[in-house]
């Protein structure tokens, strides 16, 4: 059985090139004096290493899924720059072959059950999209026919937050994505699941804890069935062993998949959860999941 992390990023040398000779955001910049730097719309200019995103550091796991990184906000860009950014992304990550496996992204202004098919039949193991295009009704509707898609070749749905700006660079992350994820994973619930019963979706970051909010859910009315719902997971990026551990004693365990989010963050100790637990995370879940 495989060990599996579904939740990293490396940026291929082609990617890295190609937002290097940007002229505006998303970009990377460099000069003698403050080396190489990522500008994002909103942002202050923040330290940049290519050495983070070389595939001989990334050890430890018989399977890696690649996630586009969604803060820098490509899929939103204008078709032309998005298309060209994301193919650099696909092929680099493609090219790597052997532990290296690809979640795929998204032009959201081309996504049509065609542009799926070419993603899937290119190698993808599935989708990855921003939170914010899964927000509300609207946009899980005109996502419609790629989930359907998507759904039909049985591959699955990644959730990922971002873009979001904002300073430091903790306070976006504690505050806009978690409220990302819970938008997305609430109006899933709402709207997304009831329009495609069987697509397979995984939300990052366990969807900023929104679970353990079901009481509230239930008491104002919603969906609180959702949390019951077999088709929909969540990675454990960025959290620890109290956060997986409530989670999993709402959702179960079964619906827990272990990713890290490396290189942004790095991995937490889990060896608390014990060695049942962190096999199911790590080999049982993704291999039956993916």
């Amino acid at each position: 059985m495989r060990r599996a992390d579904i939740h990293q990023h490396l940026w291929p040398e082609a990617l890295i090139s190609s937002l290097a000779r940007r002229t505006v955001e998303p970009r990377i910049t460099r000069d003698g004096a403050r080396g190489w730097q990522l500008v994002l719309a909103g942002d202050k200019p923040a330290p940049f290493d290519p050495a983070d995103h070389d595939p001989s550091r990334r050890t430890g796991f018989d399977r890696i899924l690649i996630a586009p990184s969604s803060p820098l906000g490509i899929e939103w860009l204008p078709r032309a720059e998005a298309e060209a950014l994301l193919d650099a992304y696909h092929h680099g990550v493609l090219e790597l072959g052997g532990r290296f496996e690809l979640w795929a992204g998204l032009v959201l202004s081309d996504a049509t059950p065609e542009r799926i098919d070419a993603l899937l039949d290119d190698g993808a193991v599935g989708l990855s999209l921003p939170a914010g295009a899964l927000a509300g009704p609207a946009g899980i509707e005109g996502l419609g026919p790629a989930l359907e898609r998507l759904a039909a070749r049985g591959a699955p749905l990644f959730v990922h937050p971002g873009p979001a700006s904002g300073a430091p660079s903790w306070f976006p992350a504690l505050t806009s994505y978690v409220a990302e994820m819970h938008t997305a994973w609430h109006a899933w619930a709402e709207w997304g699941r009831p329009a495609h019963p069987n697509l397979t979706v995984i939300f990052a970051m366990l969807a900023g804890l929104a679970p353990l909010h079901a009481e509230r859910l239930a008491a104002r009315g919603g969906p609180a069935e959702a949390v019951h719902d077999k088709h929909t997971f969540f990675d454990t990026s960025s959290y620890g062993p109290r956060a997986v551990d409530a989670m999993l004693r709402v959702v179960g365990v079964d619906r827990l998949l272990y990713g890290t989010d490396v290189p942004v963050v790095s991995p937490a100790d889990l060896t608390p959860l014990g060695e049942a637990a962190i096999h199911a995370l790590t080999v049982a879940n993704p291999e039956r999941v993916l």
